[in-house]
């Protein structure tokens, strides 16, 4: 059975975080790892207290997974602070991982701030070399990049700019946008675009890390980006598609709608 790791917070509502990571491995039908990088006290409506791992412990929790069961693939969500950030990449460098996908969790889908000032030039200088694929949705590619996205040409330009800092692919997640869902994956000085439909569900939460744990899971099959990326986004719009009902806020996704289909 393939293997993915996911390096991320835990969400106790379940909805984003590290379990929606595992449900959205599972539903893939591979077998899902994780090292907790904060515990959140959260649901729907927000998010109301974190509590971050020690950097020792998340070290322990990497060197138990890369000793014992080695992953085919490695998503990066939620790392709060320089500390965490510069073990996980020491980690993956150790190791030798492969596939890393990093979602620069920076802002949750309610509005709370999930990363310390300083740690975004980390992120930057340590774990986004290491990547694979990032995959910033239009506010995190603005924040990256330093530009304004009003449009697909400004998501272009963002990655454009973004990848003179960084040789690995970019995905910037079009799902801010007020008419599409499409996405845009810079890699190599080439532009494809992922055309997807806009979804009329208020219940969003866990969206990017969702798609990056499918775009995870797809890598780690033997698939290669393009075709990843293409999967994931067929994925995460069923699971919006079967418009899940739960919660008083943006509820979550419905992670397992496939599995009568696939049987």
């Amino acid at each position: 059975m393939n293997t993915v790791l996911t390096i991320a917070g835990s969400d106790c509502s379940g909805g984003a975080g590290i379990q929606a990571d595992i449900k959205t491995i599972t539903a893939h039908k591979l077998y899902a790892m994780s090292a907790v990088t904060a515990l959140t006290a959260q649901n729907t409506t927000g998010v109301y207290g974190i509590l971050e791992s020690t950097p020792e412990f998340l070290k322990s929790q990497l060197d138990c997974i890369f000793q014992d069961i080695f992953p085919d693939a490695v998503k990066i969500g939620m790392v709060s602070n320089v500390a965490l950030i510069r073990v996980i990449a020491g980690a993956l460098r150790d190791y030798k991982a492969k596939n890393i996908v990093m979602d620069p969790v920076m802002v949750s889908t309610s509005g709370c701030k999930l990363m310390a000032d300083d740690a975004a030039a980390v992120l930057i200088q340590e774990l986004m070399p290491l990547s694979a694929v990032i995959t910033p949705n239009i506010p995190e590619a603005e924040a990256l990049s330093g530009l304004t996205i009003r449009g697909p040409e400004d998501m272009v330009a963002a990655a454009e700019r973004i990848a003179g800092s960084y040789a690995g692919a970019i995905l910037v997640k079009g799902g801010h946008e007020t008419n599409t869902a499409n996405d845009l994956l810079y890699a190599n000085g080439e532009v494809r675009w992922f055309c997807g439909e806009r979804i009329d569900t208020p219940n969003t939460h866990g969206t990017g890390c969702t798609l990056s744990s499918a775009i995870a899971s797809n890598l780690a099959l033997g698939r290669d980006l393009p075709e990843s990326v293409k999967n994931a986004k067929e994925y995460i719009s069923g699971a919006l598609r079967a418009r899940l009902d739960l919660g008083k806020g943006s509820g979550p996704l419905e992670h397992t709608f496939w599995l009568d289909i696939q049987g």
